[in-house]
């Protein structure tokens, strides 16, 4: 048995307990091309044993420093309820099992939800699981996409699967890939996920590098994931402020309040978010399951070893020092710090590569949110509700508040009556 020592900080595994096994085939997923690592796998061979998930949580929980406070089960795929309610009762039983006095553990599942019934949802319910549920916005922005080996579209067993999570309460949140199709209907998508019963809404944008250069038509457009952010959050900060939470604009209030960034995506190094796939091996990221980031297998090496090691050091700090000058002397760089390296297939001007395919999508969304995230920080401090930022907001040229008749400081075009200053 591989000896144990505590990793120099805390770490988070993100667990593929079926690889890349799905019931759907969405024509944007990087996952499933996954089964050409294993050549030898099959089937059912590609199910986490008793044995691998027993080990996984032994290292897991036994690997992590005393600083880790709340250590997350994170499962996913392909489509991690292929695994059955049974593999998840067992995962509890060695969770109980192997954690350290004080520990705090949690769990959460990622799911397209077609296999989720009121079983599964009163399960995930009764035992604090967090859900998250795979969903595009409403069926025809859902289905372009979101489909299933035969090319039927999700979207009614979706909310079949949604409908038994509210009936039994259980926690959700949704994951929205924006894409080339749903990226031109922020508020469209905002709307119905808020109808649909989300507080908690993710988005991620897609960007699928070709081998010949350039990205595929699936890809969201830079401009038009500006677009898409900045759609969402005028809908947001109209009514929805303390009522529904989007993590992205979480995550760079928390920035604006001199935080650490809750994303790894927009950290300055990373690293300390690796995946483990169904065999037990350890890779770099969830976006470099390749065989050059292959750490290691927990049967060989432990977690500390692999996630502590020099490899996997400098893969984290390669995502600040592989930056473009460009990027370098952006006055965002301390919101974005050049985004997912997966994404950085694009050239600066200046021909220097490593450029994040959605920077100008990004430098417009900030441009946008910049005055309303720097009066919300200013409510903030003086121990007031983020929704009173609009007492803070400026003009941005002397300082003083905004005017009913001046130009919005949200830069939507509009006049403040008309815009933020409603209400």
């Amino acid at each position: 048995m591989i000896t144990l020592r505590e990793a120099r900080a805390p770490f988070h595994v993100l667990a593929k307990p079926i690889g890349p096994l799905c019931n759907l085939a969405c024509d944007y997923c990087f996952y499933l091309e996954k089964e050409e690592l294993f050549p030898e796998t099959r089937g059912n061979e590609f199910r986490m044993s008793d044995e691998t998930l027993e080990e996984f949580t032994r290292q897991y929980l036994g690997c992590q420093p005393p600083s880790a406070g709340e250590i997350n089960f994170a499962w996913q795929g392909g489509e991690p309820t292929l695994m059955g309610i049974d593999f998840y009762r067992r995962a509890l039983e060695l969770q109980r099992k192997y954690r350290k006095p004080g520990q705090k553990v949690t769990n959460a599942l990622q799911t397209n939800g077609v296999l989720l019934d009121d079983e599964w949802a009163r399960f995930l319910k009764e035992n604090e699981f967090l859900v998250g549920l795979s969903i595009d916005g409403p069926r025809e922005l859902h289905d372009r996409f979101r489909k299933d080996r035969e090319g039927r579209g999700s979207f009614d067993r979706v909310m079949s699967g949604l409908e038994a999570l509210k009936r039994q309460g259980t926690e959700f949140n949704t994951l929205t890939v924006v894409q080339s199709d749903n990226g031109d209907h922020p508020e469209e998508v905002y709307r119905f996920l808020k109808e649909i019963g989300s507080r908690y809404l993710q988005f991620i944008p897609i960007v699928e590098p070709l081998p010949e250069g350039g990205v595929s038509t699936r890809t969201v457009g830079s401009k038009q994931w500006g677009r898409f952010m900045c759609g969402v959050f005028d809908e947001w900060i109209r009514i929805d402020i303390g009522e529904v939470y989007v993590q992205h604009f979480d995550m760079v209030l928390g920035r604006y309040m001199g935080q650490p960034a809750s994303l790894c995506v927009h950290s300055p190094v990373c690293g300390r978010a690796v995946a483990i796939e169904h065999d037990g091996s350890l890779y770099s990221c969830d976006h470099f399951v390749i065989p050059e980031n292959r750490l290691c297998s927990i049967w060989e090496r432990s977690l500390t070893e692999m996630i502590d090691g020099e490899f996997q050091a400098a893969f984290g700090r390669a995502k600040s020092e592989e930056l473009p000058s460009l990027c370098r002397r952006c006055e965002y760089l301390g919101l974005c710090y050049g985004g997912c390296p997966s994404d950085r297939c694009k050239k600066t001007p200046r021909g220097e590569a490593g450029l994040n395919w959605s920077c100008e999508g990004y430098r417009m969304f900030y441009d946008h949110s910049r005055p309303v995230f720097t009066a919300m920080a200013e409510a903030l401090r003086r121990r007031m509700p983020a929704a009173e930022y609009r007492r803070f907001l400026t003009t941005g040229q002397s300082g003083e508040p905004a005017g009913r008749n001046d130009p919005c400081p949200c830069g939507s075009g509009k006049k403040y009556k008309h815009c933020c200053g409603r209400g």
